[in-house]
């Protein structure tokens, strides 16, 4: 038999998010909205940010995946995935705090002091850096140099892309140390402080995020700030990719939920020729595709998250789940937006905010050709067989 249901402490969950989510972050929207179009930076401010981070820790709910041991929630990922369908209802961009990048739990006691622990407590904010300027969805041609002299590495470079990287005070920098070699041993991972020397610059983009490019010019760093082994930092890369992919496209499926119902609404109440527009059979059509889409990508995210809860390699089925709501959710934005006819074009409501965030689904962390290209990839190399995704 096979159970679809949700279990009482994950209904629990999302019911609470949900509230959280309509009470909390919903009625900022307007005020958002109002204050980027009179040119203020996009999003929620410091304040309020922190604001509804510790409105949220007065609830316990802190720490959404980190260990129970670290003082977190320690939820399992399918959880964690339903818990970003309800955070993507709404178009701010939030995140419950209390959490660490996963491979600063590879870091020995001392860096745990100095890096995990004040980063889970909200203490220390930290950047992944490896995408460059020529190395983005081929991360094994970065580019940045670490060159050992004595008891420090000398590092040179730049990154670009960085999440994060405008607001952080430290860097997880990925150089290669060893040419020869690159990423089969010659890639290694470093903890650097902002206080030594590196640089960024926010970019500009079409939607919210705003990343960086961070510059390191002759930046000094302690043996002792390597993050796990000297030549592994690659495998620590992917670990940081690979750990969470499915998540981008849960909170994509939040927004095409909030999206439809919005579509539904609309077409019941404009009427066109003496009739609501949902009596249209091409409206018909638009809100019955994007329905039926949003129902597979549920049960893709959620097939990937139990893979990674059970133990199983999910890279694949995460693969399918991030091209699958990558694509569909640009469909579900954009007739959304055309049932919505020239409201849903303007500044007034969140459609057009959705329609610009939604676009990077389908470039970062893994851009729609690599996700074909990894898919592809197992199938002709025997690695996954077709028909085989319950075993």
């Amino acid at each position: 038999m096979i159970d679809f249901s949700l279990s009482e402490e994950q209904r629990a969950v999302r019911d609470w998010v949900r509230t959280f989510v309509e009470r909390e972050l919903m009625p900022l929207e307007n005020e958002v909205l109002r204050r980027e179009r009179e040119g203020h930076p996009p999003g929620l401010n410091s304040e309020e940010r922190t604001r509804l981070r510790e409105l949220a820790r007065k609830s316990d709910f802190w720490g959404v995946e980190t260990p129970t041991g670290y003082g977190g929630m320690g939820l399992d990922p399918v959880t964690a995935a339903i818990i970003e369908i309800e955070l993507g209802r709404t178009f701010l961009t939030f995140k419950f705090g209390g959490e660490a990048d996963n491979i600063l739990y590879h870091a020995n006691e001392e860096q745990k002091e100095r890096y995990l622990l004040p980063t889970i407590a909200g203490e220390r904010r930290s950047c992944f850096a490896i995408t460059e300027p020529g190395a983005g969805s081929d991360a094994k041609a970065i580019r940045t140099r670490a060159v050992r002299d004595g008891d420090e590495w000398v590092i040179n470079g730049e990154k670009t892309f960085i999440t994060g990287g405008n607001e952080a005070d430290f860097a997880m920098v990925f150089a290669v140390t060893d040419p020869e070699k690159g990423a089969d041993g010659g890639v290694t991972c470093f903890l650097v402080d902002r206080d030594a020397g590196w640089t960024s610059e926010p970019i500009d983009t079409m939607g919210e995020r705003r990343p960086a490019s961070l510059v390191f010019q002759d930046v000094r760093v302690p043996h002792e700030n390597i993050l796990g082994e000297e030549g592994h930092g690659f495998s620590l890369a992917m670990k940081w990719i690979g750990k969470g992919r499915y998540l981008l496209p849960a909170r994509a499926l939040g927004g095409c939920e909030r999206l439809l119902d919005m579509a539904i609404e609309y077409s019941r109440t404009r009427e066109t020729f003496g009739a609501p527009i949902a009596d249209r059979q091409a409206i018909q059509w638009m809100i019955a595709d994007s329905q039926t889409e949003i129902e597979a990508l549920r049960l893709l995210v959620l097939h990937a998250a139990w893979q990674v809860s059970v133990g199983r390699d999910s890279r694949h089925a995460q693969s399918i789940a991030k091209l699958f709501g990558g694509v569909k959710a640009n469909e579900i934005v954009d007739r959304v937006m055309q049932i919505h006819g020239g409201m849903g074009y303007t500044r007034e409501l969140p459609i057009e905010r959705f329609y610009r965030d939604v676009r990077l689904l389908r470039i970062f962390e893994g851009t729609d050709e690599i996700q074909r290209r990894t898919i592809a990839r197992d199938l002709l190399r025997g690695h996954i067989k077709v028909g085989a995704t319950l075993g």
